[in-house]
């Protein structure tokens, strides 16, 4: 017999995690199902990483209100989750002189939605803030941070999860049956029954809207890629560098951003594609992200690359659109009890903790939401050693042999950390889990040290012998089995 709930969510990045905490304040019994073998595995782990401030989006927009309201709680929201927040304000830049109206344009627009502490900028501002700068004038705004979007949305998820969030990873819905009381929600012969489904699915939102029986909407993806620079670079860059967009290229063009662990990422590039899972790099978008970077910050090295990613938006508009493709967030107009959140692309992130007020409103107009009295909002994070004074390392040191030994020498990420990661909440034990929680294998050498002694330990603390070993998800094997 299938397992019943009141709530099932499809889809584990930000948005659907966000969802997730935010029902689990109620007296509902809530599932979420995932495709892949983690959380934030698609569009949430794989952009810039920025809190928005809400100045991009039209006046009116539903993006536009829930950025700006999510910007304003998102500090808050990561102290709560233990989650790391960085408040970095963000330059607009004019490349060429023709820019400047467009500057004065998204001053007006950040205004009337609300947007607090924007200024235009002379050069001589902008460069007062970044030397190396260059530019003809800049938009200036405040409020812009970044975070973690890999950190953060484990924390949704795993908050989630201790205030009672049955979580089904590896369940790739293949199909949804409507029933005259909910629905029967099929990944292969798996199956999850629900009275009420949130359609969270991101890139595959239409799909599975369209599985329920709204055939209504459509997903145009769209690929950005990424080159990452060292921590070397990091002195060059404390705050996202922005050009001024581009009407029709299907993203805010490529920029430079500090991550809020020294690194610095350039993109992301724009381009339309077919598939709803190629996340592939290429080298002449490699090429052209450098050249777009050079413009705007010409002292950066090329030899600070140290990898580069790719992650797919998901728009309701197609290639060349002129309109703007606003959150879709709503009941389904074609299938009672479904809610659908379709095309919810930057500034999503942002805008993930409004968004599930906003789906619990939604549901509280059907459904009794009983706020439970043992809610706990807060979520304990270790403090990593690297971030720990010399005293308070050697402190740790000496009360645990497994703080004493270094698994990863490029993030400092000590053997009791990689235990920490692989014994997560969420029984997440693969490489990939262990890198999106503990910074392993992603400095200079990318794993070029660490990864043989993560999989040490993953044998022999855990007893798993080689062919089970997995990079990602059930079919990605590290091994083939022993050589000799």
């Amino acid at each position: 017999m299938e397992k019943h709930f009141d709530v099932l969510i499809i889809g584990g990045g930000a948005v659907g995690c966000a969802v997730a905490r935010e029902l689990s304040r109620y007296d509902l019994t809530i599932a979420l199902a995932e495709k892949e073998s983690d959380v934030a595995r698609g569009t949430s782990g794989k952009n810039s990483a920025v809190v928005h401030a809400g100045f991009n989006n039209p006046p009116g927009s539903l993006a536009a209100r829930l950025c700006v309201e999510g910007c304003a709680g998102f500090a808050a929201a990561c102290r709560e989750l233990g989650v790391p927040y960085k408040r970095t304000g963000k330059l607009v830049v004019a490349t060429e002189t023709q820019d400047l109206p467009a500057l004065e344009r998204l001053l007006a627009q950040g205004r009337r939605n609300g947007v607090p502490d924007l200024a235009l900028w002379t050069p001589e501002q902008a460069r007062e803030r970044l030397p190396s700068l260059s530019c003809h004038g800049a938009l200036w705004s405040g409020t812009t941070a970044i975070t973690n979007p890999l950190l953060y949305t484990i924390a949704l998820a795993e908050n989630a999860q201790a205030n009672g969030v049955e979580f089904f990873l590896d369940f790739p819905v293949d199909g949804i049956t409507r029933m005259e009381d909910g629905f029967i929600v099929r990944a292969g012969r798996r199956r999850l029954r629900a009275d009420w489904l949130v359609n969270a699915a991101g890139l595959y939102s239409d799909l599975v809207a369209a599985w329920a029986g709204d055939d209504g909407h459509r997903i145009y993806p769209c690929r950005g890629e990424y080159l990452i620079l060292d921590k070397q670079a990091a002195e060059l860059l404390g705050t996202p560098v922005y050009p001024v967009p581009r009407p029709g290229i299907g993203g805010l063009g490529v920029h430079l951003t500090p991550t809020v662990d020294g690194n610095i990422l350039i993109g992301p590039s724009a381009e339309y594609i077919d598939s709803r899972s190629d996340d592939g790099t290429t080298a002449a978008v490699m090429a052209l992200l450098w050249t777009e970077a050079a413009r705007l910050l010409p002292a950066l090295a090329q030899s600070r690359v140290i990898a580069s990613y790719a992650g797919l938006r998901a728009k309701t508009v197609p290639a060349g659109a002129a309109d703007f493709g606003d959150f879709i967030a709503e009941h389904s107009s074609k299938v009672p009890k479904l809610i659908n959140l379709v095309g919810i692309e930057s500034p999503g992130l942002t805008a993930s903790l409004p968004l599930a007020r906003l789906v619990a409103r939604l549901l509280g107009g059907q459904l009794p939401l009983r706020p439970r009295a043992d809610f706990r909002p807060e979520r304990q994070r270790a403090q990593r050693f690297r971030d720990m004074t010399p005293e308070a390392q050697r402190a740790a040191a000496a009360a645990d042999p497994a703080t004493r030994e270094i698994v990863c020498r490029c993030e400092t990420v000590t053997r009791r950390e990689i235990l920490d990661a692989l014994d997560n909440p969420l029984g997440v034990q693969n490489l990939t889990g262990v890198k999106a929680r503990s910074r392993a294998m992603t400095g200079r050498c990318q794993g070029g040290y660490c990864q043989q002694r993560i999989v040490a330990v993953l044998r022999n603390e855990y007893g798993l012998k080689p062919e089970d070993l997995r990079l990602n998800g059930p079919e990605s094997w590290l091994f083939a089995g022993e050589v000799k």
